[in-house]
């Protein structure tokens, strides 16, 4: 399914600039917690502006079609990330 956000960005007075992205969330991988009102943190591979799909954590809101804060990774730092994870104790 492919969704496509549309951005207002305000630069000073003028006109306000209209910029639209597209996103495909193309393997759901992991919901890792869930909040109030429909937010999860999840880990997927996401296709954003037609791209190549990457790693993506970020926290979404399915039911409203909002996106939060989020972190967007390759395959040679997901394998950096599993190193690390693996060394720590928890």
């Amino acid at each position: 399914m492919i969704y496509k956000i549309f951005l207002v960005i305000f630069i000073f007075k003028e006109e306000p600039i209209v910029s639209d992205f597209k996103y495909e969330i193309v393997e759901r991988i992991a919901v890792l917690s869930e909040r109030g009102k429909g937010w999860t943190k999840e880990f997927n591979k996401v296709s954003w502006s037609e791209r190549p799909a990457k790693y993506d954590l970020r926290d979404w809101n399915h039911e409203d079609g909002k996106i939060g804060k989020g972190a967007t990774l390759t395959e040679e730092e997901v394998k950096n990330l599993r190193e690390v994870l693996n060394a720590i104790e928890l």
